[in-house]
């Protein structure tokens, strides 16, 4: 019969990746042991624990109370490891972190590799996606997510600073076109838009100056579902771009693209990082957060 313990850690990775291969494929062993580990569990609780199809697993009530037990369990666990021995020296295992791709691609990696210098037996899973993740279903130690946050019993979020946008074009733009004095000129110029899956690319800019805040409607002739797509087209000369500010600090110094509208401030949005509230969480988790606050607070 599979240790206990084992088998309650292929239990909680087969609720995260909700696939036995792709568990079995990251432990080095096969799918049919990944099995022997849940049935193992199940007959000794005398309880379903998972919801099987030939594609997919999902947790059962009780095997959802249970995941949550076992991560307290084995969070406590890797916490008593880890405080009988050099705890600086020996953080380790796998941290689960979810961000938006922009903010992962130029705010979030150094902060992710610098941790990893520091603590070289720490792996990392770097989810880039926009969409809705929650922290407790999906199974990350940490989702970084743009906007207001609905907060919620169980989960925690911590404000970071904020997402901070420009508006920006190519010199060879301006010359055809010329520079918008207000946001409301923006109205008669190609704005780059952001294409989202069956929404309509109509939107709105935001733009604020000495508290009054101008909500400027925008219709993109060009819109695109790839941050790169839209810097291309940009330094390209065809439109205006509303970008994070990081993302094109380099270009702005070289002159590649100039910030227009410098007297006005681009609607920032809030930015958090969220992670369960009351759950024990390992070692690694608890100094990856201690680590992220202070590298991104505002």
């Amino acid at each position: 019969m599979p240790d206990r313990l084992d088998s309650m850690r292929v239990f909680v990775d087969v609720s995260e990746r909700k696939s036995f291969s792709a568990v079995a494929a990251e432990r080095g062993i096969s799918p049919q042991m990944v099995a022997k580990h849940i049935e193992s569990l199940e007959a000794r609780l005398g309880i379903r624990l998972l919801h099987r199809t030939t594609r997919r697993q999902s947790l059962t009530e009780h095997g959802r109370l249970y995941r949550d037990r076992c991560k307290a369990i084995l969070a406590d666990i890797d916490d008593a490891e880890a405080q009988a021995s050099d705890a600086h020296a020996t953080l380790r295992g796998l941290l689960r972190i979810n961000t938006p791709v922009m903010y992962g691609a130029y705010e979030l990696v150094p902060v992710v590799t610098g941790f990893m210098r520091r603590h070289p037996a720490i792996r990392c899973d770097l989810v880039l996606s926009d969409g809705f993740v929650d922290p407790v279903e999906d199974g990350y130690d940490a989702v970084f997510r743009i906007g207001s946050i609905d907060e919620r019993s169980a989960v925690a979020a911590f404000p970071l600073r904020p997402y901070r946008l420009i508006a920006c074009a190519s010199p060879a733009y301006i010359d055809a076109h010329g520079l918008p004095e207000t946001p409301e000129a923006l109205t008669a110029h190609e704005c780059l838009g952001f294409a989202y899956p069956n929404v309509s690319q109509r939107g709105e800019w935001r733009f604020a100056k000495g508290g009054r805040i101008a909500h400027v409607p925008i219709e993109s002739r060009l819109s695109v579902s790839d941050w790169k797509a839209m810097h291309c087209a940009a330094l390209d000369g065809f439109g205006i771009a509303l970008a994070l500010e990081v993302a094109v600090s380099d270009d702005l110094k070289a002159g590649r693209l100039v910030r227009l509208l410098p007297e006005y401030d681009a609607a920032t949005r809030p930015m958090h990082m969220l992670y369960t509230r009351d759950q024990p969480k390992s070692a690694r988790t608890q100094s990856f957060l201690d680590w992220a606050k202070a590298a991104l607070a505002d």
